[in-house]
């Protein structure tokens, strides 16, 4: 796992998430589903780790914000495969 970065999580409210999921399909829709309920900076692609199972997905949330229901359906949208 890397180290967090100071900065995504210097004031209250602010959290770094790390989703580990056994494919990209499932790291995506669980960052749906924190996208559905508060703000996040999404990210678009997972990582994997040498002889580890399964994929990481990093992303920051922001507990102080309701997310706008415009950016959280474009965000949806996005991760839909195909």
């Amino acid at each position: 796992m890397r180290p967090i970065n100071e900065a995504p999580v210097a004031k209250p409210g602010l959290a770094v998430v790390e989703i580990a999921a056994c494919d990209d399909q499932t790291a995506f829709a669980v960052q749906e589903l924190l996208a559905a309920r508060w703000t996040i900076a999404p990210t678009d692609r997972t990582t994997r780790q040498p002889g580890e199972p399964g994929v990481r997905l990093r992303c920051l949330l922001d507990l102080r914000q309701e997310p706008d229901s415009a950016t959280s359906q474009a965000q949806a949208a996005r991760r839909r495969p195909g």
